[in-house]
């Protein structure tokens, strides 16, 4: 059995090893690899894993072989899980591994954003506070996460460990979520998303991406959210309409925006978030972690063996 792996730098850059899969077949890792690349790299393999390499209906066309598509990550919106289901392939994720990695980084922008700990070092490598005439300096108001209110979009995994840290740091916690009020744990307030906007201090979007949720924050929401709230995105770039957001950067209608994820990763140089000096982005490696991506490696090895012994697990096309 051959196995062919697209995109294999993003999890694991050199500090992991594939040697695991080794026992499963003829492995094959490329660190990055064109849409035009596919066919001639795994048109033999009978197991491919992408991260961020789309895998069409045409593209699955072209690999005859192929019956398991491994995703190394938790979303898989970038396979055609319909049409792989039409020719028998089986598409298997990573679920939860990134939970604790991706909610440390909520609170990371968060922490930022009410602390001004960037700003702070970079000043005074720059001499600031050595020249300072007093023992202390802020320039921006400083603010305490305790009785403040969080909202949060979805209570999945992840919307589930941001509630828990919120609540350990005294904030209220209310939560746009289809789980009953009954099932929700004890200090989670259920709310509508237009209540949601309206009582929320920080903002934060754990939801998935859908035709309901894409660009979800927009001018119109905006203005129905606390005037100065911080908003928060670790889930999808298109979850905002990320012109709409720089717009209310400037105006102050939104005092910050931290962001691991945009609409085009990477982004374009001239996209309107990155001037705005309060919009904090950090590029998509909130699942990074050292500890997160172990785990990614590790289930995706499970993936190929569970398939090989016949009891395919974490399938999204069954």
């Amino acid at each position: 059995m051959k196995i062919v792996v697209l995109d294999g730098f993003g999890a694991n850059p050199g500090d992991l090893s594939w040697d695991a899969l080794k026992q499963y077949g003829e492995l094959k890792v490329y660190d990055r690899t064109a849409t035009g690349e596919i066919e001639a790299r795994a048109k033999d393999a009978e197991v491919v894993m992408t991260n961020k390499v789309a895998l069409t209906a045409d593209i699955m066309k072209q690999l005859p072989k192929l019956k398991l598509i491994c995703v190394l990550a938790t979303g898989f919106n970038i396979i055609d899980t319909k049409a792989a289901k039409a020719r028998g392939i089986l598409v298997c994720n990573v679920p939860a591994y990134s939970t604790d990695s991706v909610a440390q980084m909520v609170f990371a922008h968060i922490l930022n954003i009410t602390n001004h700990v960037d700003s702070f070092a970079r000043e005074n490598r720059k001499g600031r506070w050595s020249s300072n005439p007093d023992f202390c300096y802020w320039d921006e108001p400083l603010h305490e996460l305790a009785g403040k209110t969080i909202g949060i979009v979805g209570l999945g995994n992840i919307g589930s460990k941001v509630a828990v840290i919120a609540k350990d740091f005294g904030m209220d916690v209310f939560a746009y979520t289809s789980k009953n009020s009954a099932d929700l744990p004890q200090g989670i307030q259920k709310t509508t998303m237009k209540g949601l906007f309206a009582v929320s201090d920080i903002l934060t979007l754990h939801c998935p991406l859908t035709d309901a949720t894409r660009e979800l924050i927009n001018k119109e929401t905006i203005a129905q959210m606390k005037h100065g709230a911080i908003l928060i995105n670790t889930g999808r770039g298109p979850l905002v309409n990320e012109a709409d957001v720089a717009e209310a950067l400037a105006k102050g209608q939104l005092s910050a925006y931290g962001a691991d994820v945009m609409c085009s990763e990477p982004p374009a140089a001239n996209n309107p978030l990155l001037a705005q000096p309060h919009a904090y982005i950090t590029p998509h490696v909130a699942w990074a972690t050292y500890e997160a991506r172990t785990r990614l490696m590790a289930v995706t090895v499970e993936n190929v063996k569970a398939y090989l012994e016949g009891r395919p697990q974490n399938v999204v096309n069954a």
